[in-house]
């Protein structure tokens, strides 16, 4: 086990702490990838996303226009329409959302056994769960 001197330190300057794309919020890869092909309407966005909320889509989306990789277009129009567009930094992750989609792919078989795995066991009341192929510090 490693202990706290060989652990790696993080200054608050790092630029992973303005990081867009927080491991687990699906919703942004997910609006880069809807926005890849064309720009899209709000509910455009709700309709393919399926199950998000129009509040977690449009905290997502403001969210990604202060981090300037979607630009929204306000039409002067009756009914108002507003358009989001990826910008040319919200298309510089297109690579990355690829590659994590490849990771996905490649992986999802054993994240799915270890989920199962580790659900089996707090089921059975057990309070410290070890995956199979973790290393054991005992």
């Amino acid at each position: 086990m490693e202990n706290a001197a060989e652990a790696p330190t993080f200054d608050p300057a790092c630029p992973m702490s303005a990081f867009p794309v927080r491991i687990g919020d699906k919703w942004t890869a997910m609006v880069v990838l809807c926005l890849e092909a064309r720009p899209r309407r709000f509910t455009e966005l709700r309709q393919i996303l399926g199950s998000v909320s129009a509040k977690v889509l449009t905290e997502t989306l403001r969210a990604m226009e202060r981090d300037g990789l979607v630009s929204r277009n306000a039409f002067d129009e009756n009914p108002s329409r507003v358009e989001y567009r990826l910008t040319a930094l919200g298309r510089s992750l297109l690579q990355l959302v690829d590659a994590a989609r490849s990771w996905a792919r490649d992986n999802l078989d054993d994240l799915l056994a270890a989920r199962r795995h580790h659900d089996d066991l707090l089921l059975r009341g057990h309070g410290t769960v070890s995956h199979p192929g973790s290393v054991s510090s005992s």
